[in-house]
């Protein structure tokens, strides 16, 4: 087989496109492990503080009214 090329342009296509997916790669590992760390966080701080997750991040209202609206019939829960 010869190196025409087409055949050194498909080599580094290819090469490229494997740098690209280990990169990818590497990046989902970290995001993974910052989340994990976030929500450890968040349990931990929870457990010393007695406000939950969403409340810590500013969505406390969203979950009192779903609350509210399971326990209670109010018109605007429909």
């Amino acid at each position: 087989m010869t190196n025409t090329p087409a055949n050194e342009k498909w080599y580094q296509d290819r090469a490229s496109h494997q740098i690209h997916l280990e990169q990818l790669k590497r990046v989902e590992l970290y995001n993974g492990r910052a989340a994990m760390l976030g929500i450890v966080i968040g349990i931990i701080t929870e457990g010393l503080t007695g406000a939950g997750i969403a409340h810590q991040i500013g969505l406390g209202a969203l979950v009192d009214g779903f609350a509210a609206c399971r326990t209670q019939f109010l018109p605007f829960c429909l």
